[in-house]
């Protein structure tokens, strides 16, 4: 009479052996620093007042969390506001929020639920933040009508180099 196979060791055999060992990797990641941050949000601002714009503007990093916020002389209060939540729409959908914007304006399905979410708005004026490929932030620019995502690409330009 055989004796029966235990669980124990089909389950052994069938995750230990064929799986081998199992090993843990961490993420490998890149984070904005704060200098970094200050210095886009600050180029946007200075390009859209020499435009003749008061600008605000606002830095998130992966997680849509705010590093740096700059509400420029005379910008309006409420672009504080507008200028995270494009920072944030920009890093969550990995797309420039003008695209976005126009995604909506052409009733995408997809993105008129979105724009429903917190934090969500379909305005453009914002740009992902990449090095390389890998999306580490977001910035958003408010207060110049048409003219925000050229400020906020002014911002990005100014660390062109160390994003590479």
């Amino acid at each position: 009479m055989h004796k029966p196979i235990s669980r124990t060791f089909l389950l052994t055999l069938a995750f230990g052996t064929l799986a081998g060992p199992v090993r843990a990797e961490l993420l490998l990641r890149h984070d904005l620093t704060a200098d970094m941050a200050l210095t886009i949000a600050k180029a946007a601002v200075d390009s859209c007042v020499a435009k003749g714009y008061p600008e605000s503007a606002v830095v998130v990093d992966r997680a849509g969390a705010t590093i740096v916020a700059i509400r420029g002389d005379n910008a309006a209060p409420h672009t504080m506001e507008n200028a995270r939540r494009k920072a944030y729409t920009a890093m969550s959908f990995r797309t420039p929020t003008s695209e976005y914007a126009k995604r909506f304006a052409e009733n995408n399905a997809t993105v008129l639920q979105q724009v429903t979410l917190p934090n969500v708005i379909a305005i453009g004026g914002g740009l992902p933040i990449k090095f390389g490929n890998e999306v580490i932030g977001g910035v958003g620019a408010s207060g110049s009508p048409g003219v925000d995502e050229p400020c906020v690409q002014a911002g990005l330009d100014k660390v062109a180099e160390q994003l590479r």
